[in-house]
C-alpha cells in the first residue's frame, strides 16, 4: 500500500490545484475524483499502477472506479498531516476521518430517491401510495411528471363568471389538482418566471392535514416536500426567493434538506413569527410554543436585493404636523449627544465639550440647558435647523427644543427584524376571526380553515420579496390568503390547491376580494376591489374514480363502479378483468373497505390524469376549445 500511496503523491504533487504550501489537499482531491474531472484522470492513467488498481476494463471500455478511489484516499495513512484536518474544512468526522470528503453533510431518509404524487384531496383521507423508485422506474416517474391536459376554464371579475377565449401570461390563476404535477405543467410556460414563493405546507404535526402512509410519516414528508421543492426551484427568477412556513415539528429537519437543494450559500435567514398573541399553556413541560418558523432562500444571492416594510400604522402615529409645515408630518428628536462621544457626539460636539454646554434661549425667552451628561449639538448645528424650521420649541414656544424629523425624508419605511410580533404581523386567531366574518354568510357554507395565515403577515413578506407586476406562486394555497394579498398589492398570482375545498373557500374568497371586501390589509392598502383570475383543473382520469370509490357507501354501488372501469378507466397492466368478474362472487364476499381497496390496487397508478401529449386521444373527450387552450397556455398557439 505504501508504495501505492507514493506514487499517487509523486503523480498529483505538480498539480497547483491540489496543493497547499507545497502540500496534497486530500479533500480537493476527492472532489476532483467524483467530478471526473479530465485533468485529474489523465494524471492516475499516466501511472501504471494506480491505472491497475482504480480503473477496471468493462468489455472494450476502461472505467474509473471512483468509490475505491475515494476510500484510498480518504484512508488516514494517505497524507496524515494534509491541511484537509488543519485548515481547509470543517465538518462531522469518525475516527478522525470526515463522514464525507466531498460534499455538506446531508439529510437521509427511506424512499428519499423516491417520487411521492401525493394525490390527497380531502383532510381526512389517508392514502397509501405508491413510491415511485427514481432509479428502478425513470419511465413511469417521466410519464407520471408529464404536463398535463388542463379543463374546465373559467374567468371571474367583477362582471361574475365567464367563459374563457384566451389565457396569456398576464392571467392570475387557481389550479385545481394535484400540485406537483401542475408545478411540472407550469414548468413549460413559467421556468425562470416567479419573483417570490411562499408556501405554507402542512406541518405534519400527527394532527394536521398530511396523512399519507402512515408507517412511514416523517419519511414520506420529506420525500413530499423534496419533490416539490426540486420542481419550485427550476420555476424561480434568478433574482427570486421562497419563503416556507414550518413550525418545529419539522423545521430542523426541513432547514437541512433546503440547504441541500436551494444551496446553503442561499440561505438568507429563519423568521421568527408570534403566531398567538397569549400565552398557550403546556401540561407536560409547561413551555408555550407561540410562533412558527419561516425559512428565506434566495436563487441568486448576487441578485437579489429586498425593499424595506411600510411602517406600521402605530409607527406612522408618532408623525404629525402641529405647526402645520408644509414639508409634511414630522416626529421629535433630541438636540443633544452624550458627553461619552459616540455616532452623533464625534458628529456634532468637535468643537469641545464646552462648547455643546452653552445655553439655547426659546423664542418665547426661556432659557434651556443640557441635562446632565450631555451636551448639545454644535452651534453652528443649531443654528442651521433654526434656520430651516427644524427646531420644535413645543406648543408655548418655550419647551425644551427638539429637533424635526420629516416623514418622507425617512421614506415611510423600516428595516424589519428577524422577530415578526404579532402586532405588526397578526396573529392565527385574528386570521381566524377574519375569516370566519369574511364568510359569515350561511350560503358560503362551512368554512374550514381554524389557523388561516393572516393577511398582514403575507402582505409583509410580498412588500419585501417582490414589486408591483411581479409574479408570486403559492402551490399550498389553501384559503387563498397569498392569491387574495397579492391581487391587493398589485402582483400576478398562481395558487395551486388539490383539496375539494378550492370551490367553496378559496375561490369564494378571491371573488369576495375581487368585489372589494373590507377585510385584512383592505383599508391598510385602500383596497376597493378589481382584479380578475382565470381557474382550470388538471383533466383525470383513474383520479375521479379513485374519488368515487373513496366515496361509496354500498357494495352495489362498488359494482357499478367495477362495470364502469372496465369500461373507461385504464387497468393495471397485472389485472385480468375477465378473471375477476369470473370470481366476483369472491369480491362480493369482502367487507366494503377490502373492497375498496381492490378496486383501487386493479388501477393503473400512472393514469391518473390525462398527459398533455395524449390531448388528441378521443378516448379522453377533450373539448376542441379545452385544446387550443391547452395549446395557448403551452405555448403551441
Amino acid at each position: 500500500m505504501q508504495n501505492l500511496i507514493n506514487d499517487l503523491t509523486d503523480t498529483l504533487k505538480n498539480d497547483e490545484r491540489l496543493v497547499i504550501d507545497g502540500k496534497l489537499v486530500k479533500n480537493k482531491i476527492v472532489e476532483l475524483a467524483l467530478a471526473m474531472d479530465e485533468g485529474l484522470i489523465k494524471q492516475l492513467l499516466s501511472s501504471e499502477s494506480i491505472k491497475k488498481h482504480f480503473f477496471k476494463n468493462i468489455g472494450d471500455v476502461l472505467v474509473f472506479d471512483k468509490v475505491a478511489f475515494q476510500s484510498f484516499v480518504s484512508n488516514k495513512q494517505f497524507l496524515p498531516d494534509s491541511y484537509t484536518a488543519f485548515k481547509n474544512k470543517i465538518g462531522l468526522t469518525a475516527n478522525k476521518e470526515y463522514l464525507t470528503e466531498s460534499k455538506e453533510v446531508v439529510l437521509a431518509w427511506p424512499y428519499k430517491d423516491c417520487v411521492l404524487e401525493g394525490g390527497q384531496t380531502k383532510e381526512d383521507q389517508k392514502r397509501k401510495e405508491i413510491f415511485w423508485n427514481e432509479t428502478l422506474a425513470p419511465d413511469e416517474i417521466d410519464r407520471l411528471l408529464e404536463p398535463k391536459v388542463l379543463t374546465n376554464f373559467k374567468k371571474y371579475d367583477k362582471n361574475g363568471e365567464h367563459k374563457v377565449d384566451s389565457i396569456s401570461l398576464d392571467d392570475n390563476l387557481i389550479i385545481k389538482g394535484n400540485n406537483l404535477l401542475a408545478l411540472h405543467s407550469l414548468k413549460k410556460t413559467y421556468e425562470g418566471k416567479v419573483k417570490l414563493i411562499y408556501i405554507d405546507p402542512p406541518y405534519n404535526t400527527g394532527s394536521d392535514s398530511f396523512g399519507y402512509n402512515d408507517s412511514f410519516n416523517h419519511s414520506t414528508w420529506l420525500t413530499f416536500i423534496k419533490n416539490r421543492l426540486l420542481i419550485a426551484k427550476e420555476l424561480l427568477k434568478d433574482d427570486g426567493s421562497i419563503w416556507i412556513n414550518i413550525d418545529d415539528n419539522e423545521s430542523h429537519y426541513l432547514k437541512v434538506l433546503c440547504d441541500e437543494i436551494l444551496g446553503k450559500d442561499n440561505f438568507v435567514t429563519t423568521i421568527v413569527w408570534q403566531k398567538f398573541h397569549s400565552v398557550k399553556s403546556n401540561a407536560e413541560f409547561n413551555i408555550s410554543k407561540s410562533h412558527d418558523n419561516i425559512l428565506v432562500y434566495v436563487k441568486n444571492p448576487s441578485l437579489v436585493s429586498f425593499n424595506k416594510l411600510p411602517m406600521s400604522e402605530d409607527a406612522l402615529k408618532v408623525y404629525k404636523n402641529p405647526d402645520n409645515d408644509p414639508r409634511g408630518r414630522w416626529r421629535t428628536a433630541p438636540l443633544t449627544v452624550s458627553l461619552l462621544g459616540g455616532a452623533r457626539g464625534a458628529s456634532y460636539a468637535k468643537t469641545g465639550v464646552s462648547n455643546g454646554l452653552y445655553k439655547i434661549i426659546a423664542p418665547n425667552g426661556k432659557s434651556h440647558e443640557p441635562s446632565s451628561g450631555r451636551c448639545w449639538f454644535s452651534k453652528s448645528k443649531i443654528e442651521s435647523l433654526k434656520n430651516d424650521n427644524r427646531i420644535w420649541w413645543g406648543k408655548d414656544g418655550n419647551a425644551i427644543p427638539m429637533e424635526k424629523i420629516f416623514l418622507n425624508e425617512k421614506g415611510g419605511t423600516k428595516t424589519v427584524s428577524t422577530f415578526w410580533n404579532h402586532n405588526d404581523f397578526g396573529s392565527n386567531k385574528k386570521a381566524n376571526d377574519e375569516m370566519k366574518k369574511l364568510f359569515s354568510d350561511k350560503k358560503d357554507g362551512e368554512l374550514n380553515f381554524s389557523t388561516p395565515k393572516p393577511e398582514k403577515l403575507i402582505s409583509s413578506i410580498i412588500e419585501i420579496a417582490s414589486n408591483k407586476g411581479d409574479l408570486v406562486l403559492d402551490f399550498f394555497a389553501g384559503s387563498g390568503t397569498t392569491a387574495a394579498v397579492s391581487l391587493k398589492l398589485h402582483r400576478k398570482f398562481i395558487a395551486c390547491e388539490q383539496m375539494n375545498y378550492v370551490d367553496k373557500v378559496t375561490i369564494n374568497r378571491l371573488i369576495k376580494v375581487i368585489n372589494g371586501e373590507n377585510g385584512g390589509i383592505s383599508k391598510y392598502v385602500e383596497w376597493i376591489g378589481g382584479g380578475s383570475f382565470t381557474y382550470f383543473e388538471i383533466a383525470q382520469i383513474n383520479a375521479q374514480i379513485i374519488e368515487e370509490i373513496e366515496s361509496s357507501k354500498t357494495a352495489k354501488a362498488l359494482i357499478n363502479i367495477w362495470d364502469k372501469i372496465k369500461k373507461s378507466a385504464y387497468l393495471s397492466y397485472k389485472i385480468n378483468p375477465e378473471s375477476i368478474d369470473q370470481n366476483i362472487h369472491e369480491f362480493e364476499a369482502l367487507p366494503i373497505e377490502e373492497q375498496k381497496q381492490f378496486l383501487i390496487e386493479v388501477l393503473d397508478k400512472n393514469q391518473l390524469y390525462v398527459n398533455y401529449s395524449d390531448i388528441d386521444d378521443e378516448d379522453h373527450q377533450i373539448s376542441d376549445k379545452d385544446k387550443i387552450l391547452n395549446k395557448q397556455f403551452y405555448g403551441e398557439a
